[in-house]
């Protein structure tokens, strides 16, 4: 093992989607992500979205039975989780948590947390996005 250091970034990151037209209408939206790919496959509709300036990070919002390894009992568990919100998550930053909260909060998106001060040290809040994925914003300085 080598000591150097490692030129490594966050590319892309999956979050499940079962409704994409409303996926879409979030990350676009309320969120103000741009839309980079927007693909059917078989059936199924894949979309990559990230944040405005920053094109190598993007978050792909994918049918989670899109992998043909999983069981038919998995999907099944899958979507019990993405229905109590507990599958899958992302945290972002930025420095207007409050005005991001204000934003999504008119949008209709479920609120989880409103912005507070956290006892370790961070400010920030949480909702869910369509398919019930947990969002978390941190105050970014």
């Amino acid at each position: 093992m080598t000591s150097e250091p490692v030129d490594l970034t966050v590319h892309a990151s999956f979050l499940p989607l079962d409704d994409p037209d409303a996926s879409l209408a979030f990350y676009r939206d309320v969120l103000g992500f741009e839309v980079r790919g927007d693909v059917g496959y078989e059936g199924m509709r894949f979309i990559t979205v990230g944040p405005v300036g920053q094109p190598s990070t993007s978050i792909v919002l994918n049918p989670p039975g899109a992998d043909p390894g999983i069981t038919e009992d998995e999907r099944r568990t899958i979507a019990e989780m993405m229905a109590k919100g507990t599958y899958a998550g992302v945290v972002l930053a930025t420095k207007d948590v409050d005005g991001i909260f204000e934003r999504v909060q008119a949008s209709g998106a479920e609120v989880v947390q409103e912005p507070m001060d956290q006892p370790y040290g961070v400010r920030d809040c949480a909702f869910r996005d369509p398919a019930g994925n947990m969002i978390r914003i941190q105050h970014r300085a």
